[in-house]
């Protein structure tokens, strides 16, 4: 097929052997809707926990799946890049969507994001009013925001997107900065407090809106979007990356603000994170995948020594570059 590196022989039957059993398929189908934790694998095939690992070390040692090691956790993932990537992508692309195991398979991996969804939603009802205020026990804000407006810069911004608003804090850091602003977020509460704070600061050029970070419908044609301390409450961040990346003009900026990689367990069970920070060569590897070009990455340390790093990726679309090598050839 157009497009697909060529497997030897060898490959091909090892592909077809690691994933030629019902069990290991349906993780490969599971894992093709996104990373996955092995609790929500196995809350899915209603297996027991050592199958369910034993399948997926059979499939990361074949060389069809990764396994992402986070603190207690371990995240999987498809492999996307060489011939066994592509032969597993085909193999799946022959399952029917519309099979009675599949599709409950899929039922299933729904509702269990759904419920880590609504987790971290009662979480930010209950801390709306003092979410700012919890921020800053981990990084000191201040900093951070500085690096914020010096990444940002002096570039004009008509349209900025501030993914995850929250309170809305980068729609008042950043007032001076653009013409106009809209900011997302899925909490009534959290949406509730960054108006008043709009409106106290005397902003009149953003609003904030209710959606879904990984499912935006916003348009596109922002200049900026700006994704602050989110990524790491999320199942999917890929996912929100590549929402954020179609909303860019061309030339447009994307701008994330997150933690580095860390050991702190108790941010999953007491504060909602589903993640425990973010890698430079694991963004990267997110930003390019999502078509973007990785600009900068800034990493501001804790003031403490069991604070958190807080990591800026600066990425940005490549369309006006590729439009101007192509202008300069046809000349």
């Amino acid at each position: 097929m157009a497009g697909v590196p060529a497997a030897s022989f060898d490959d091909v039957v090892s592909v077809l052997r690691s994933a030629g059993e019902p069990t290991r398929l349906r993780l490969l189908a599971l894992l093709s809707l996104g990373e996955a934790t092995v609790k929500d694998l196995t809350e899915v095939l209603a297996q027991s926990q050592p199958r369910v690992s034993r399948h997926l070390k059979l499939l990361t040692e074949a060389g069809l799946v990764e396994r992402l090691p986070e603190g207690a956790w371990a995240y999987y993932r498809l492999v996307d890049e060489g011939p066994a990537a592509a032969l597993v992508r085909m193999l799946i692309d022959g399952v029917d969507p519309a099979d009675p195991a599949v599709e409950s398979d899929r039922r299933r991996l729904d509702a269990i994001k759904a419920a880590h969804a609504a987790a971290a939603q009662r979480y930010f009802a209950r801390n709306a009013a003092s979410w700012d205020r919890l921020r800053t026990l981990h990084v000191a804000e201040h900093d951070v925001e500085a690096a914020i407006r010096a990444a940002v810069g002096d570039r004009p911004i008509h349209n900025m997107l501030d993914v995850g608003t929250g309170t809305g804090r980068m729609l008042t850091l950043l007032a001076d900065r653009y013409g106009r602003a809209v900011g997302i977020d899925m909490s009534h509460d959290m949406l509730s407090m960054a108006r008043a704070n709009l409106a106290a600061a005397g902003i009149d050029n953003a609003h904030v809106r209710q959606g879904d970070v990984t499912a935006l419908s916003v348009g596109t044609g922002f200049d900026l979007v700006v994704i602050h301390q989110v990524l790491h409450y999320l199942d999917d961040p890929a996912r929100a990356l590549r929402e954020a990346a179609a909303a860019l003009a061309p030339g447009g900026r994307l701008l994330i603000v997150d933690f580095a990689p860390h050991d702190h367990e108790f941010l999953r069970s007491g504060h909602a994170h589903r993640r425990l920070g973010f890698s430079h060569e694991q963004m990267r590897g997110w930003i390019e995948a999502a078509g973007l070009a990785f600009d900068t990455v800034r990493d501001l340390p804790p003031e403490t020594a069991d604070g958190l790093t807080v990591s800026l990726f600066l990425a940005a679309d490549r369309r006006m570059d590729m439009a101007d090598e192509l202008q300069q050839r046809i000349a």
